[in-house]
């Protein structure tokens, strides 16, 4: 048995699902537990939550039942301790009856229900192929000679392709069924040989033959998609593999599968929650873009149904922090004060390169990072003349920056910081934002690296990060 390692009601979605149908009433009977509340489980997308209950009498039996519909996909039977006894199907038809015994799991009965009569014929066809394929598996991971290789590896082949040509098969059979929707969802397609195309191989042709037909089948609006333990595997497989890392071809992605996804009132929210997450924070420098790109076609034209108050106001001023210092972009104007109150502008600065790095004297981070970077600038950047402004963002704090700066003699860059007056006179006027929303600086250091154009090529990199990329750049 499983253990149920995450738990969360479902009741919020279920209303997604809801028609003008008698919803669910799911009878069962589940020896040797009495006098017991048992649950109903499900998928949703990785994650594994509740969506019913029941209480069972004396006799074992009890009902799932609601006025309202189940999405249709993989369910399972869970104990009162919270652990997933067996898988089952729910479809369309959702009045049927389970009779089942925990001593006797792999002879679950399920009467009134065609989908599951599918599922547990397709199950034991294919169960003891996979038993096979994965002996057969072991003994090539295990095998001492080249010999017993080559034929634990023809016979690895001969039996998956066993397997394959039984799932479609029983596709072919029944192409309505919720089972062979299940198999089309998780298939993955087959990688087709290298061609020989005007007396050269097209290496790219097996990559571009499996991204054009990864979704066969599969469309994005259909709820039925989160009710699998595949499909989100699946989609964090396809960005990782077969989506480039910049983010104009993740955006052409999203932007595909959220347009088509429109119309599933469960799935919808999924995937733009599941986008928004990963790309509002993203792994990789410049993929905030992604994010922006959700905020401004997505949540800015009214896609905030779910979220509360606080949510819309987070999501808001985080779109609003980087809409101006994404990658390629000319940086915001920079009018500062030097240590000495002299008055200079990052556009009048004449450099192939100019780094900023936005700091608190009293930030213990800072306090490593910045020396890091004034011996980086010393051995690396300053015969290149690559110009460096260092950015007091802690006006309350000017003595310790004074200090910090004199005390590791930080005197071959800019030090500068904005006095109180001209950030006092940028809010009177209305300005749309602040120098720290404009520079996205809600942590220290932050720091960017500008173009011969002050356009922005690099940001939120390490300083060695940075120094490769600058090295890289050059001999280019």
């Amino acid at each position: 048995m499983k253990k149920l390692f995450i738990l969360c009601l479902l009741a919020p979605f279920l209303s997604f699902a809801q028609t003008k149908n008698t919803g669910h009433a799911i009878q069962i009977t589940l020896k040797p537990y009495h006098d017991t509340t048992i649950y109903l489980g499900t998928n949703y997308g990785n994650n594994k939550v509740l969506a019913d209950s029941c209480r069972l009498n004396q006799n074992s039996e009890g009902v799932f039942k609601s006025n309202t519909k189940l999405t249709p996909g993989i369910y399972f039977i869970v104990s009162p301790k919270m652990s997933i006894l067996f898988d089952l199907l729910v479809d369309d038809k959702q009045q049927f009856k389970v009779i089942a015994d925990t001593l006797d799991l792999k002879n679950v009965t399920v009467i009134g229900s065609k989908d599951n009569e599918l599922f547990q014929s397709y199950s034991k066809n294919v169960n003891d192929l996979f038993v096979q394929l994965n002996t057969i598996e072991q003994n090539f991971k295990t095998a001492k000679t080249a010999k017993d290789s080559t034929t634990y590896r023809e016979a690895y082949i001969a039996k998956d392709k066993e397997i394959k040509q039984k799932r479609k098969a029983f596709i072919d059979a029944n192409p309505t069924a919720l089972m062979s929707f299940l198999l089309n969802t998780m298939e993955i397609p087959e990688t087709p040989s290298i061609p020989i195309v005007k007396g050269k191989a097209d290496s790219l042709y097996p990559f571009r033959y499996v991204k054009e037909h990864y979704w066969d089948n599969i469309v994005f609006n259909d709820n039925r998609l989160l009710r699998t333990p595949f499909f989100e595997k699946k989609l964090d497989d396809y960005f990782k593999n077969f989506v480039a890392r910049d983010p104009d071809s993740i955006i052409n992605e999203v932007q595909y599968m959220l347009t088509v996804a429109k119309t599933g009132k469960e799935i919808y929210p999924f995937l733009l929650f599941k986008f928004t997450n990963k790309y509002i924070s993203p792994e990789f420098m410049g993929q905030d873009k992604v994010f922006v790109h959700l905020y401004q076609n997505f949540f800015a034209k009214g896609d905030t149904i779910l979220l509360n108050d606080a949510s819309k106001k987070s999501i808001r001023e985080r779109a609003y922090s980087l809409m101006a210092n994404q990658l390629g972009l000319p940086a915001p104007i920079l009018v500062l004060n030097d240590l000495e109150e002299k008055r200079f502008s990052l556009y009048n600065m004449k450099a192939p390169y100019t780094f900023i790095a936005f700091w608190d004297p009293t930030c213990s981070h800072c306090k490593v990072e910045i020396p890091k970077l004034d011996s980086m600038y010393k051995a690396n950047w300053i015969n290149r003349d690559i110009k460096v402004i260092a950015v007091n963002i802690n006006n309350k704090e000017k003595a310790a920056w004074k200090t910090f700066v004199k005390e590791h003699k930080m005197d071959k860059w800019i030090n500068a910081y904005q006095p109180d007056e001209d950030l006092y006179k940028e809010i009177q006027e209305g300005r749309p934002a602040t120098i720290r929303q404009l520079y996205d600086v809600f942590k220290t250091p932050t720091f960017y690296l500008l173009d011969k154009d002050k356009k922005i090529v690099a940001k939120n990199l390490t300083i060695e990060q940075f120094n490769d990329f600058l090295e890289s750049t050059i001999k280019k």
